[in-house]
């Protein structure tokens, strides 16, 4: 019982390790290039709306 335990707490701590590191990966990028082509120049969210 309590290695079962044990079990699930350290996966669970696990899984908590590896989504915290990929925020702190994600936070220390630069920006990507094509994020700021998303954004229509050209009137498009216009279209979008009736």
């Amino acid at each position: 019982m309590l290695a079962r335990r044990l079990t699930i707490v350290c996966l669970l701590m696990s899984l908590f390790g590896m989504l915290f590191a990929i925020l702190v990966a994600e936070a220390g990028r630069p920006a990507r290039s094509w994020d700021a082509a998303n954004s229509c120049s050209f009137g498009c969210s216009n279209h979008l709306r009736h």
